[in-house]
């Protein structure tokens, strides 16, 4: 009992220190990331799928993102910047959870 209560914590641990949960700062100097949105699928560093769903977010470093309203509830904190040349990480949003993922894989470190 003691090998599966372990092993249960250590499951959900590890979920979610790679879940996705994004908190929206309104300061840069709070955030952990700053991100810039382009318009262009091609442009972007990673696509990301916004989900409805807190348990959607809960996997791989993978560009599913669940937007919380809470900080304390965030695996990490971005700001959304108006220029590209103040960006950690260029971002596009798809429509389509099968877009979602990393384009530059050298700027997935950001995220975990």
């Amino acid at each position: 009992m003691k090998l599966f209560f372990l092993f249960f914590v250590f499951f959900i641990g590890f979920q979610t220190l790679f879940s996705q949960v994004i908190f929206s700062s309104e300061w840069k100097s709070d955030a952990d990331v700053i991100v810039y949105v382009t318009e262009w699928k091609s442009d972007a560093d990673l696509i990301v799928f916004k989900t409805d769903w807190k348990s959607d977010a809960s996997g791989q470093n993978n560009g599913i993102w669940f937007f919380t309203e809470w900080k304390s509830d965030a695996k990490k904190k971005i700001y959304f910047t108006d220029w590209k040349s103040d960006a950690d990480v260029i971002i596009y949003f798809s429509e389509w959870k099968s877009d979602a993922g990393w384009q530059n894989k050298s700027k997935q470190h950001y995220f975990y």
